[in-house]
C-alpha cells in the first residue's frame, strides 16, 4: 500500500494525504465494479413460479388488449377523412338506386362508411335533393373515385311530387275543362291562370332577402338563410361567380340563384389600414391567424397602399389577395 501511495505523489506531484485519499478513492470504485459481477456469481439466478391462476388472469389480460387495439382501429378506420380503408374493409354490393330515396343502411350496403351514410341521410332531411348524378359529388368528403363506380347503377327520378306543388291544381283545372255538364258556361274562364305561379323578376342579390330568395327552385328558409349570412360575411356579392362558394347549392338551386339574382349594388369596403383583427376575422375570405398578421404588419411597417403590398405577407397567398381586392379600401 505504501509503494502504490508513493507512486501516486510521485507521479501526480501531490502530497501524502492527497496520494492517500486518491488511493481510497480508486479502490472505493474498483469494490463497485466488480460488486455486480460478484452477486451473479454468488446468487443464483431465480424464476418466479407462476401458478395455473395467474396465467389464466395474464391470459386473459392480452385478449382484452388484442380486442381493444381491433376496436381502435377500426374506429380509426371509419373517421371521416379516411374514405378508403373504411370502404376497403366492408365488401360492397352493386344494384340499381336513387339517391334521394335509399337510407343509411343502404347506403353502407353500397360500400359508404357510416359517417358518408349518415351525411347524406342529413342532408335529404334537411331540404336537400340530388336532381343531377354530379350532385352527390357536392356532399363533402364523396369520393370521385367511389362516384365512378356507382355512377352507372344510380337511378334518378324525372319528378318528384315536391317538384310540382300545383300539379294536382293543373288536373283539376283539365278535368274542368272536359266536364260537359250543363252549368259548364258559368265556371271561370281560365282557372289554371288563378292557380299558376306569379312570374319571377331578376332581383339585386346584394339587398334581396330571405323572402325573394324562397322564390327559386330548390331554396328553401335554411338555404336562404345561409346565403344571406354568406352575402354579410362578405359585404356582398361581387360576382355571380361567388354563388357556387356557398355551402349546400345543388345544381337546380345554383342555377336559378345565377339566374335570378343579379349583382347590382356596390359591396361594403373594408377598411384595411384602420381595421381591426376582429373587423378583418368577420370576412369570410380571412381567418383570424390572417387577421392578427396583418394588424401586427400594418403596425411595424406602416399603412397599406395598395393590393400588391400585401404579398409582403407571406400567409397570404396570390389567390386570397385577388379574392380581396374588391372588398379593400385604402
Amino acid at each position: 500500500m505504501k509503494n502504490v501511495v508513493a507512486l501516486l505523489r510521485d507521479y501526480f506531484g501531490m502530497s501524502q494525504r492527497e496520494a492517500r485519499g486518491l488511493f481510497v478513492l480508486l479502490l472505493f470504485t474498483g469494490l463497485l465494479l466488480l460488486l455486480p459481477v460478484v452477486y451473479r456469481l454468488w446468487v443464483p439466478d431465480q424464476i418466479p413460479d407462476t401458478s395455473e391462476a395467474d396465467r389464466r388472469q395474464l391470459d386473459s389480460l392480452v385478449a382484452l388488449l388484442e380486442a381493444d387495439k381491433t376496436g381502435s382501429e377500426g374506429r380509426y378506420e371509419n373517421r371521416p377523412g379516411r374514405y378508403e380503408p373504411a370502404i376497403a374493409s366492408r365488401k360492397a354490393e352493386r344494384f340499381a338506386f336513387d339517391p334521394n330515396a335509399i337510407d343509411a343502411g343502404s347506403w353502407q350496403r353500397l360500400g359508404a362508411p357510416r359517417w358518408l351514410a349518415e351525411r347524406i341521410v342529413r342532408y335529404r332531411s334537411k331540404g336537400g335533393r340530388f336532381r343531377k348524378k354530379e350532385d352527390l359529388l357536392k356532399i363533402y368528403d364523396f369520393s370521385p373515385d367511389f362516384y365512378a363506380e356507382l355512377e352507372p347503377y344510380i337511378q334518378l327520378t324525372t319528378e318528384s311530387p315536391t317538384d310540382r306543388p300545383y300539379e294536382h291544381r293543373e288536373r283539376y283545372a283539365a278535368k274542368e275543362a272536359l266536364d260537359d255538364r250543363p252549368f259548364t258556361a258559368r265556371k271561370p274562364a281560365s282557372i289554371s291562370d288563378r292557380f299558376s305561379k306569379p312570374v319571377l323578376q331578376p332581383f339585386d342579390i346584394n339587398t334581396a332577402d330571405t323572402t325573394d330568395l324562397k322564390k327559386l327552385r330548390g331554396i328553401g328558409s335554411k338555404l336562404a338563410a345561409r346565403i344571406i349570412k354568406f352575402r354579410e360575411g362578405l359585404g356582398g356579392f361581387v360576382s355571380t361567380d361567388q354563388y357556387t362558394e356557398v355551402f349546400g347549392l345543388d345544381s337546380l338551386a345554383l342555377e336559378e340563384l345565377t339566374k335570378y339574382g343579379r349583382v347590382q349594388s356596390p359591396v361594403k369596403k373594408l377598411a384595411i389600414n384602420t381595421a381591426t383583427a376582429e373587423e378583418l376575422d368577420r370576412h369570410v375570405y380571412l381567418s383570424k391567424r390572417q387577421a392578427e398578421i396583418i394588424v401586427n404588419y400594418r403596425t411595424q411597417h406602416g399603412p397599406f397602399t395598395s393590393p400588391e403590398s400585401l404579398r409582403n405577407i407571406r400567409i397570404l397567398d396570390a389567390r386570397t389577395i385577388e379574392r380581396l381586392k374588391p372588398y379593400l379600401e385604402f
